[in-house]
Protein backbone atom coordinates (compact mmCIF):
# COMPACT_ATOMS: atom_id res chain seq x y z
CA UNK A 1 0.00 0.00 0.00
CA UNK A 2 1.37 3.72 -0.60
CA UNK A 3 3.02 5.36 2.47
CA UNK A 4 -0.11 8.41 3.26
CA UNK A 5 3.06 9.46 5.32
CA UNK A 6 2.80 13.31 4.82
CA UNK A 7 6.10 14.30 2.64
CA UNK A 8 8.49 16.58 3.40
CA UNK A 9 7.48 19.30 1.02
CA UNK A 10 4.19 19.80 3.25
CA UNK A 11 5.98 18.54 6.33
CA UNK A 12 7.79 22.15 6.27
CA UNK A 13 5.38 24.22 4.39
CA UNK A 14 1.88 22.68 5.21
CA UNK A 15 -0.12 25.70 3.72
CA UNK A 16 1.45 24.57 0.49
CA UNK A 17 -0.44 20.53 0.57
CA UNK A 18 -4.34 22.01 0.46
CA UNK A 19 -2.75 23.57 -3.18
CA UNK A 20 -0.48 21.30 -4.43
CA UNK A 21 -0.82 17.94 -2.50
CA UNK A 22 0.47 14.61 -4.01
CA UNK A 23 -1.73 11.57 -5.04
CA UNK A 24 -0.39 9.14 -2.68
CA UNK A 25 1.37 5.82 -4.84
CA UNK A 26 4.49 5.37 -3.58
CA UNK A 27 6.30 3.98 -0.79
CA UNK A 28 8.52 6.52 0.91
CA UNK A 29 10.98 7.18 2.33
CA UNK A 30 12.77 5.23 0.08
CA UNK A 31 15.53 3.58 1.96
CA UNK A 32 19.51 4.23 1.13
CA UNK A 33 22.06 1.06 1.26
CA UNK A 34 25.89 1.08 0.94
CA UNK A 35 26.62 0.30 -2.82
CA UNK A 36 28.80 -2.41 -1.53
CA UNK A 37 26.85 -4.60 0.52
CA UNK A 38 24.45 -4.43 -2.98
CA UNK A 39 26.28 -5.44 -5.31
CA UNK A 40 28.60 -8.00 -3.77
CA UNK A 41 31.47 -5.26 -4.86
CA UNK A 42 34.73 -5.59 -2.72
CA UNK A 43 35.27 -2.19 -0.47
CA UNK A 44 38.02 -0.66 -2.47
CA UNK A 45 35.56 1.19 -5.16
CA UNK A 46 32.12 1.50 -3.11
CA UNK A 47 33.03 2.18 0.49
CA UNK A 48 32.02 5.90 0.52
CA UNK A 49 29.07 5.09 -2.15
CA UNK A 50 25.40 5.03 -1.02
CA UNK A 51 22.21 3.58 -3.05
CA UNK A 52 19.07 5.68 -2.57
CA UNK A 53 16.78 2.81 -3.88
CA UNK A 54 13.97 4.45 -5.37
CA UNK A 55 13.75 1.37 -7.74
CA UNK A 56 11.41 -0.15 -5.30
CA UNK A 57 9.48 2.84 -4.35
CA UNK A 58 6.07 0.88 -5.00
CA UNK A 59 5.70 -2.94 -5.55
CA UNK A 60 3.53 -2.42 -8.58
CA UNK A 61 6.34 -0.52 -10.54
CA UNK A 62 9.25 1.70 -8.83
CA UNK A 63 11.37 4.01 -10.00
CA UNK A 64 12.04 7.49 -10.10
CA UNK A 65 8.21 8.52 -12.31
CA UNK A 66 6.54 6.79 -9.73
CA UNK A 67 7.02 10.75 -7.07
CA UNK A 68 6.54 12.80 -10.73
CA UNK A 69 3.58 10.92 -10.86
CA UNK A 70 2.57 11.81 -7.47
CA UNK A 71 2.36 15.92 -7.79
CA UNK A 72 0.99 15.25 -11.64
CA UNK A 73 -1.89 13.12 -10.53
CA UNK A 74 -2.53 15.40 -7.44
CA UNK A 75 -3.25 17.55 -9.53
CA UNK A 76 -5.39 15.68 -12.33
CA UNK A 77 -7.59 14.75 -9.26
CA UNK A 78 -8.19 18.11 -8.24
CA UNK A 79 -9.05 19.19 -11.49
CA UNK A 80 -11.28 16.28 -12.01
CA UNK A 81 -9.99 15.06 -14.98
CA UNK A 82 -11.21 11.34 -15.91
CA UNK A 83 -8.22 10.86 -18.39
CA UNK A 84 -4.48 10.96 -17.90
CA UNK A 85 -2.09 10.68 -20.78
CA UNK A 86 1.76 9.78 -20.73
CA UNK A 87 3.95 11.15 -23.54
CA UNK A 88 7.05 10.14 -24.88
CA UNK A 89 9.21 7.24 -26.26
CA UNK A 90 8.34 3.86 -27.43
CA UNK A 91 10.63 2.38 -24.39
CA UNK A 92 9.55 5.12 -21.82
CA UNK A 93 9.39 4.17 -18.14
CA UNK A 94 7.14 7.14 -17.63
CA UNK A 95 4.39 5.80 -20.18
CA UNK A 96 4.37 2.52 -18.08
CA UNK A 97 4.62 3.78 -14.55
CA UNK A 98 1.60 6.06 -15.63
CA UNK A 99 -0.30 2.75 -17.31
CA UNK A 100 -0.38 1.31 -14.01
CA UNK A 101 -0.43 3.71 -11.40
CA UNK A 102 -3.03 6.06 -12.53
CA UNK A 103 -5.26 3.04 -13.57
CA UNK A 104 -5.22 2.06 -9.89
CA UNK A 105 -5.97 5.74 -8.67
CA UNK A 106 -9.56 5.18 -10.73
CA UNK A 107 -8.22 7.07 -14.12
CA UNK A 108 -8.61 6.11 -17.28
CA UNK A 109 -5.33 6.30 -19.28
CA UNK A 110 -3.56 6.65 -22.51
CA UNK A 111 0.22 6.78 -24.17
CA UNK A 112 0.81 9.11 -26.97
CA UNK A 113 4.32 7.43 -28.45
CA UNK A 114 7.43 8.07 -30.62
CA UNK A 115 9.57 5.28 -32.06
CA UNK A 116 13.07 5.01 -30.00
CA UNK A 117 15.90 2.79 -30.67
CA UNK A 118 15.31 -1.08 -30.11
CA UNK A 119 16.83 -2.82 -26.45
CA UNK A 120 15.77 -5.03 -24.00
CA UNK A 121 14.32 -2.17 -21.86
CA UNK A 122 12.44 -0.33 -24.72
CA UNK A 123 10.02 -3.46 -26.34
CA UNK A 124 9.58 -5.00 -22.23
CA UNK A 125 8.22 -0.82 -21.31
CA UNK A 126 6.26 -0.93 -25.10
CA UNK A 127 4.58 -4.30 -24.56
CA UNK A 128 3.56 -3.06 -21.05
CA UNK A 129 2.03 0.20 -22.39
CA UNK A 130 0.50 -1.25 -24.99
CA UNK A 131 -1.55 -3.46 -23.02
CA UNK A 132 -1.78 -1.71 -19.96
CA UNK A 133 -3.00 1.69 -21.06
CA UNK A 134 -6.68 2.25 -22.57
CA UNK A 135 -5.45 4.18 -25.59
CA UNK A 136 -3.15 4.07 -27.52
CA UNK A 137 -1.83 6.56 -29.98
CA UNK A 138 0.81 6.06 -32.44
CA UNK A 139 3.28 8.81 -33.19
CA UNK A 140 5.38 8.47 -36.04
CA UNK A 141 7.83 11.07 -34.83
CA UNK A 142 8.60 12.90 -31.60
CA UNK A 143 8.34 16.35 -33.71
CA UNK A 144 4.24 15.58 -34.07
CA UNK A 145 4.02 15.53 -30.18
CA UNK A 146 3.01 19.23 -29.68
CA UNK A 147 0.30 18.39 -31.98
CA UNK A 148 -1.21 15.87 -30.58
CA UNK A 149 -0.92 18.18 -27.51
CA UNK A 150 -3.05 20.59 -28.55
CA UNK A 151 -5.35 18.48 -30.68
CA UNK A 152 -6.70 16.63 -27.93
CA UNK A 153 -6.55 19.58 -25.02
CA UNK A 154 -7.79 22.33 -27.35
CA UNK A 155 -8.63 21.00 -30.65
CA UNK A 156 -12.15 21.05 -30.27
CA UNK A 157 -12.27 17.30 -29.61
CA UNK A 158 -15.05 15.88 -27.47
CA UNK A 159 -14.04 15.71 -23.91
CA UNK A 160 -10.79 17.30 -24.25
CA UNK A 161 -11.21 19.03 -21.03
CA UNK A 162 -11.35 15.67 -19.17
CA UNK A 163 -8.08 14.79 -20.70
CA UNK A 164 -4.55 15.52 -18.76
CA UNK A 165 -1.91 15.48 -21.02
CA UNK A 166 2.02 14.99 -19.56
CA UNK A 167 4.43 16.51 -21.16
CA UNK A 168 7.40 13.06 -21.73
CA UNK A 169 8.77 12.79 -18.02
CA UNK A 170 6.13 15.30 -17.07
CA UNK A 171 8.85 17.94 -17.36
CA UNK A 172 6.58 20.61 -15.88
CA UNK A 173 7.36 22.94 -12.80
CA UNK A 174 4.51 20.79 -11.08
CA UNK A 175 6.00 17.52 -11.86
CA UNK A 176 9.07 18.25 -10.48
CA UNK A 177 7.27 19.06 -7.08
CA UNK A 178 8.12 15.20 -6.12
CA UNK A 179 11.98 14.94 -6.41
CA UNK A 180 12.20 18.70 -4.65
CA UNK A 181 10.38 16.72 -2.02
CA UNK A 182 12.86 13.69 -2.18
CA UNK A 183 16.05 16.08 -2.11
CA UNK A 184 14.44 17.29 1.57
CA UNK A 185 14.00 13.45 2.29
CA UNK A 186 17.04 12.74 1.71
CA UNK A 187 18.69 15.16 3.82
CA UNK A 188 16.45 14.11 6.83
CA UNK A 189 17.91 10.87 6.29
CA UNK A 190 21.45 12.22 6.44
CA UNK A 191 20.20 13.96 9.67
CA UNK A 192 18.92 10.65 11.21
CA UNK A 193 22.50 9.00 10.26
CA UNK A 194 21.84 6.79 7.60
CA UNK A 195 24.47 8.10 5.69
CA UNK A 196 27.05 10.81 5.78
CA UNK A 197 26.42 14.25 4.39
CA UNK A 198 27.38 12.72 0.69
CA UNK A 199 29.62 15.21 -1.66
CA UNK A 200 28.19 14.35 -4.57
CA UNK A 201 24.43 13.17 -5.71
CA UNK A 202 24.54 11.06 -9.20
CA UNK A 203 21.54 10.92 -11.25
CA UNK A 204 20.71 10.05 -14.92
CA UNK A 205 19.23 13.09 -16.92
CA UNK A 206 17.03 12.27 -19.75
CA UNK A 207 13.73 14.69 -19.34
CA UNK A 208 15.55 16.91 -16.87
CA UNK A 209 11.89 16.50 -14.37
CA UNK A 210 13.71 14.79 -11.84
CA UNK A 211 16.90 16.65 -12.06
CA UNK A 212 15.64 19.74 -11.43
CA UNK A 213 13.38 18.86 -9.02
CA UNK A 214 15.98 17.32 -6.84
CA UNK A 215 18.70 20.28 -7.70
CA UNK A 216 16.19 22.84 -5.78
CA UNK A 217 15.09 20.37 -3.22
CA UNK A 218 19.01 19.66 -2.59
CA UNK A 219 19.56 23.74 -2.35
CA UNK A 220 16.55 24.20 -0.05
CA UNK A 221 17.67 21.79 2.70
CA UNK A 222 20.94 23.63 2.72
CA UNK A 223 18.77 26.62 3.47
CA UNK A 224 16.79 24.98 5.87
CA UNK A 225 20.08 23.76 7.55
CA UNK A 226 19.07 20.26 7.42
CA UNK A 227 21.45 17.62 6.58
CA UNK A 228 24.40 19.28 4.80
CA UNK A 229 23.23 23.03 5.68
CA UNK A 230 25.38 25.10 6.81
CA UNK A 231 24.09 25.51 9.92
CA UNK A 232 23.95 21.83 10.28
CA UNK A 233 27.00 21.12 9.06
CA UNK A 234 29.58 24.30 9.20
CA UNK A 235 32.12 25.08 6.12
CA UNK A 236 33.75 21.55 4.85
CA UNK A 237 36.50 21.01 2.39
CA UNK A 238 35.43 19.97 -0.94
CA UNK A 239 31.83 21.30 -0.32
CA UNK A 240 29.50 23.55 -2.04
CA UNK A 241 29.48 27.08 0.02
CA UNK A 242 26.08 26.23 1.25
CA UNK A 243 27.49 23.11 1.96
CA UNK A 244 24.84 21.49 0.12
CA UNK A 245 26.38 18.13 -2.43
CA UNK A 246 26.97 18.74 -6.03
CA UNK A 247 24.15 17.06 -8.47
CA UNK A 248 26.48 15.20 -11.13
CA UNK A 249 23.14 14.87 -13.35
CA UNK A 250 24.45 12.09 -16.25
CA UNK A 251 23.26 12.90 -19.50
CA UNK A 252 21.50 9.99 -21.22
CA UNK A 253 19.44 12.20 -23.68
CA UNK A 254 21.54 14.72 -25.87
CA UNK A 255 22.08 17.95 -26.10
CA UNK A 256 20.28 20.56 -26.04
CA UNK A 257 17.01 18.48 -24.23
CA UNK A 258 19.98 17.96 -21.62
CA UNK A 259 21.77 21.61 -21.45
CA UNK A 260 22.81 23.01 -18.27
CA UNK A 261 20.76 25.98 -19.34
CA UNK A 262 17.94 24.01 -19.83
CA UNK A 263 17.64 21.91 -16.22
CA UNK A 264 18.33 25.19 -14.38
CA UNK A 265 16.01 27.36 -16.03
CA UNK A 266 13.19 24.70 -15.33
CA UNK A 267 14.35 24.58 -11.77
CA UNK A 268 14.24 28.21 -11.63
CA UNK A 269 10.93 28.37 -12.75
CA UNK A 270 10.26 25.79 -9.78
CA UNK A 271 12.01 27.75 -7.10
CA UNK A 272 10.10 31.49 -8.42
CA UNK A 273 6.97 29.44 -8.55
CA UNK A 274 6.85 28.39 -4.97
CA UNK A 275 8.62 31.80 -3.69
CA UNK A 276 5.17 33.51 -5.59
CA UNK A 277 2.70 31.02 -3.70
CA UNK A 278 4.60 31.50 -0.22
CA UNK A 279 5.67 34.96 0.11
CA UNK A 280 8.96 32.61 1.43
CA UNK A 281 12.55 34.53 0.08
CA UNK A 282 13.89 30.62 0.99
CA UNK A 283 12.51 29.71 -2.29
CA UNK A 284 14.12 32.50 -4.18
CA UNK A 285 16.99 30.75 -5.37
CA UNK A 286 19.36 32.66 -8.19
CA UNK A 287 20.43 31.20 -11.82
CA UNK A 288 24.16 31.67 -10.36
CA UNK A 289 23.29 29.44 -6.98
CA UNK A 290 21.32 26.83 -9.04
CA UNK A 291 24.19 26.59 -12.01
CA UNK A 292 26.89 26.20 -8.95
CA UNK A 293 25.49 23.37 -7.73
CA UNK A 294 24.67 21.00 -10.73
CA UNK A 295 27.37 19.19 -13.12
CA UNK A 296 26.13 17.59 -16.51
CA UNK A 297 28.07 14.57 -17.55
CA UNK A 298 28.12 14.06 -20.77
CA UNK A 299 30.66 10.93 -20.77
CA UNK A 300 28.06 8.40 -21.17
CA UNK A 301 25.66 8.94 -23.31
CA UNK A 302 27.66 7.48 -26.14
CA UNK A 303 25.92 6.78 -29.50
CA UNK A 304 22.95 8.68 -28.67
CA UNK A 305 19.66 8.14 -26.67
CA UNK A 306 18.42 4.79 -26.04
CA UNK A 307 21.82 3.10 -27.91
CA UNK A 308 23.83 0.74 -24.92
CA UNK A 309 27.25 1.79 -24.32
CA UNK A 310 30.29 -0.56 -24.00
CA UNK A 311 30.87 1.39 -20.27
CA UNK A 312 26.62 0.56 -19.07
CA UNK A 313 27.52 -2.86 -19.90
CA UNK A 314 30.31 -2.92 -17.96
CA UNK A 315 28.56 -1.37 -14.99
CA UNK A 316 25.90 -3.64 -15.32
CA UNK A 317 28.42 -6.91 -14.87
CA UNK A 318 30.56 -5.05 -12.40
CA UNK A 319 27.33 -4.53 -9.86
CA UNK A 320 26.70 -7.87 -9.92
CA UNK A 321 23.06 -8.23 -7.87
CA UNK A 322 22.29 -5.18 -8.24
CA UNK A 323 22.45 -5.01 -12.01
CA UNK A 324 18.30 -5.92 -11.82
CA UNK A 325 17.58 -1.85 -10.85
CA UNK A 326 20.11 -1.30 -14.46
CA UNK A 327 18.82 -0.83 -17.73
CA UNK A 328 20.88 0.15 -20.75
CA UNK A 329 19.00 3.43 -21.59
CA UNK A 330 19.07 5.10 -18.37
CA UNK A 331 20.40 3.78 -15.38
CA UNK A 332 23.35 2.02 -16.61
CA UNK A 333 24.90 5.12 -18.05
CA UNK A 334 24.33 6.78 -14.50
CA UNK A 335 25.96 4.02 -12.88
CA UNK A 336 28.97 3.91 -15.40
CA UNK A 337 29.51 7.62 -14.40
CA UNK A 338 29.38 6.74 -11.02
CA UNK A 339 31.86 4.19 -10.95
CA UNK A 340 33.92 6.79 -13.60
CA UNK A 341 33.94 9.26 -10.75
CA UNK A 342 34.93 6.53 -7.78
CA UNK A 343 37.73 5.74 -9.75
CA UNK A 344 39.32 9.38 -10.65
CA UNK A 345 38.44 10.36 -6.89
CA UNK A 346 37.23 8.79 -3.59
CA UNK A 347 34.22 10.84 -2.10
CA UNK A 348 31.29 10.55 -0.11
CA UNK A 349 29.00 9.76 -3.28
CA UNK A 350 24.82 9.03 -3.63
CA UNK A 351 23.38 6.92 -6.35
CA UNK A 352 20.00 7.55 -7.14
CA UNK A 353 18.14 4.19 -8.55
CA UNK A 354 15.73 6.07 -10.91
CA UNK A 355 14.83 2.55 -12.85
CA UNK A 356 12.44 0.15 -11.12
CA UNK A 357 13.48 -2.96 -9.84
CA UNK A 358 10.16 -4.88 -9.55
CA UNK A 359 8.90 -7.50 -12.39
CA UNK A 360 6.89 -5.96 -15.16
CA UNK A 361 3.41 -7.26 -15.04
CA UNK A 362 2.45 -10.23 -17.97
CA UNK A 363 1.31 -9.47 -21.09
CA UNK A 364 -1.93 -10.94 -22.20
CA UNK A 365 -1.43 -11.80 -25.93
CA UNK A 366 -5.29 -11.05 -26.95
CA UNK A 367 -4.44 -6.85 -25.25
CA UNK A 368 -0.73 -7.42 -27.33
CA UNK A 369 -2.78 -7.80 -30.55
CA UNK A 370 -4.36 -4.95 -30.54
CA UNK A 371 -0.93 -2.77 -31.15
CA UNK A 372 -0.90 -0.23 -33.68
CA UNK A 373 0.64 -1.11 -37.10
CA UNK A 374 3.85 0.30 -36.67
CA UNK A 375 4.33 -0.45 -33.60
CA UNK A 376 3.56 -3.90 -33.98
CA UNK A 377 6.55 -4.09 -36.54
CA UNK A 378 9.04 -2.58 -34.46
CA UNK A 379 8.04 -5.52 -32.01
CA UNK A 380 8.27 -7.94 -34.34
CA UNK A 381 11.85 -6.53 -35.70
CA UNK A 382 12.96 -6.50 -31.99
CA UNK A 383 11.17 -10.74 -31.49
CA UNK A 384 9.19 -8.60 -29.05
CA UNK A 385 5.59 -9.95 -30.59
CA UNK A 386 4.11 -12.73 -28.71
CA UNK A 387 2.71 -14.19 -25.36
CA UNK A 388 5.82 -14.86 -23.66
CA UNK A 389 7.15 -11.56 -21.79
CA UNK A 390 11.15 -10.92 -22.67
CA UNK A 391 13.50 -9.99 -19.91
CA UNK A 392 12.24 -7.00 -18.44
CA UNK A 393 16.13 -5.15 -17.32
Amino acid sequence: MPSEKRRPLFEIWPELEPRLGFLALGDFPTPIEPLARLSGADARFAADTYVKRDDLSSPLYGGNKVRTLEALLGQARRDERSVVFATGAYGSNHAVATALHAQRAGFRTGVALFPQPRSETAIANLRVSLTQADEIVDLPHWSLLPWFMWRRTRGGRAGATRSFIMPPGGAIPRGCLGFLSAGLELAQQVERGLMPPPEEVVIALGSTCSTAGLLVGLKLAARLGLGWGQSAQGARPGRRADGAPLLVAVRVTPWPVTSVFRVVSLALRVSSWLASLTGSPLFQLSRAELSEGLSVDGSQLGPGYGRPTVAGLAAIERLGPFAAALDTTYAAKSAAGLLARNERRPAVRLFWSTKSSVPLPPVPADRLARAPARMRRWLERGGGFDASSPPSR
